[in-house]
């Protein structure tokens, strides 16, 4: 493996990563197609952020942080830190130190398929992240890895400069050129939501407005009497 950090990676513009952001994960996800989403194993390690950022990617031999330290240098304000490892761990890799040389950066989060600790001080000062396990265990600073290449988080491909939304629903990956599809979509679908909601509110089913009852009669669903049923 080349071990190489890359320096000065091209951005999504943070204007339109901030408006796409406001749209929330669940949403922008649907509206791109389902794609995107880095699974059920990246969670938020506390609730109630919500955040949009560009990706500094890095990726670590499984148990060391060293290319953590690296990446920092590479971190502007806007960014969002994204981590992975060679092969799957679980150690506590990223703690309350990084969190708080992220911060005078302008970091906004850190996304990570290993672990993290130190979760009553990040939650204190309100560092956002998201990762597949929380973790007392230590890493050593030995191995050379990779900063701001292409990694795969959840299965999902992430390039430096990339769109990372995340918040209490998971994490997800909007390649940079697609931000402003993006953004076109969550748009249309907020609108289609706001008008089912306001049907909802009226009394309309959903088995009327989304035509759910054909769909039940195609499927040999049938409507019979409690008593036919034999209660």
């Amino acid at each position: 493996m080349r071990a190489v950090i890359v320096t000065d990676p091209p951005r999504a513009p943070i204007e339109k990563v901030d408006k796409l952001a406001q749209y929330g994960v669940a949403t922008v996800h649907e509206a791109v197609g389902r794609t995107g989403f880095l699974g059920p194993r990246i969670r938020p390690v506390h609730f109630g952020s919500r955040i949009g950022g560009t990706a500094v990617t890095v990726l670590c031999w499984p148990g060391d942080n060293l290319m953590i330290h690296a990446a920092v240098e590479q971190c502007r304000p806007g960014d969002v830190l994204v981590v992975t490892t060679t092969s799957p761990s679980t150690d506590g890799m990223f703690g309350e130190l990084f969190a708080t040389a992220l911060q005078l950066r302008g970091v906004r989060g850190l996304i990570t398929e290993a672990g993290v600790r130190d979760v009553a001080e990040l939650d204190a000062m309100g560092f956002p992240v998201w990762a597949a396990a929380v973790s007392a265990q230590g890493t050593v600073k030995a191995t050379a890895g990779s900063v701001n290449v292409p990694i795969v988080v959840g299965g999902q491909i992430i390039r430096a400069g990339d769109t990372i939304l995340a918040d209490d629903d998971g994490a997800m990956v909007v390649p940079r050129q697609h931000v402003d599809q993006a953004i076109d979509k969550a748009q249309a679908r907020v609108e289609k939501e706001d008008a089912a909601r306001q049907a909802f509110r009226n009394g309309e089913l959903g088995l009327d407005r989304y035509g759910l009852r054909a769909k039940l009669a195609d499927l040999g669903v049938e409507y019979i009497s409690a008593e036919q049923y034999g209660h």
